[in-house]
């Protein structure tokens, strides 16, 4: 980060959140070295359905036999979303091979200045207060900056296979 006090604030996904995210999420992109962004695309006006959809796997609502419950967080930085983060509750069979309890991106425009190690940091935190005393998280061999992120946050590698590595982070209470 650039040395001036910033005024930085997680925030978990709200059926009232606005336009601004919209935006956010359209600016990310499809998504990118496996996280996924299924906003990305959407109209305007389609932004309200897709809130309440993640707002109810969050609460474990009308869940897809596939699907785990998942938070969906927003990394705000002086007011302006700048990061997307999923928290995920429980891992499944998927999950434990690519995926992981937690996935998080920033927007392209505010990449490289720690917002990246910032925000894993508040999605472990937020983990702990689920209960999970470790999390894992997935990202492909070549993410040499993601890894870096993740090793920053105590991540320890403990498996590659077919481009993916796994990385596991205690949590400390």
């Amino acid at each position: 980060m650039d040395g001036t006090e910033k005024m930085i604030e997680l925030r978990s996904l709200k059926l009232t959140d606005g336009y601004d995210v919209y935006e956010m999420l359209q600016g990310i992109g499809p998504g990118e070295n496996g996280f996924v962004n299924s906003a990305y695309g959407i109209r305007r006006g389609q932004f309200r359905s897709y809130l309440r959809q993640h707002w109810n796997i969050s609460q474990g609502i009308n869940l897809m036999p596939q699907y785990v419950q998942q938070t969906i967080y927003w990394l705000y930085v002086d007011g302006r979303p700048v990061g997307y983060g999923k928290l995920r509750h429980r891992l499944n069979e998927a999950l434990l091979e690519r995926g992981g309890h937690i996935g998080y991106v920033i927007r392209l425009d505010e990449r490289g200045k720690g917002y990246g190690t910032l925000l894993l940091r508040e999605l472990v935190r937020e983990a702990a207060g689920l209960g999970l005393t470790e999390v894992l998280l997935t990202v492909d061999e070549d993410n040499l900056r993601s890894r870096r992120v993740i090793e920053g946050n105590e991540g320890v590698l403990s498996d590659t296979k077919d481009g993916i590595c796994k990385y596991w982070i205690t949590i400390k209470t």
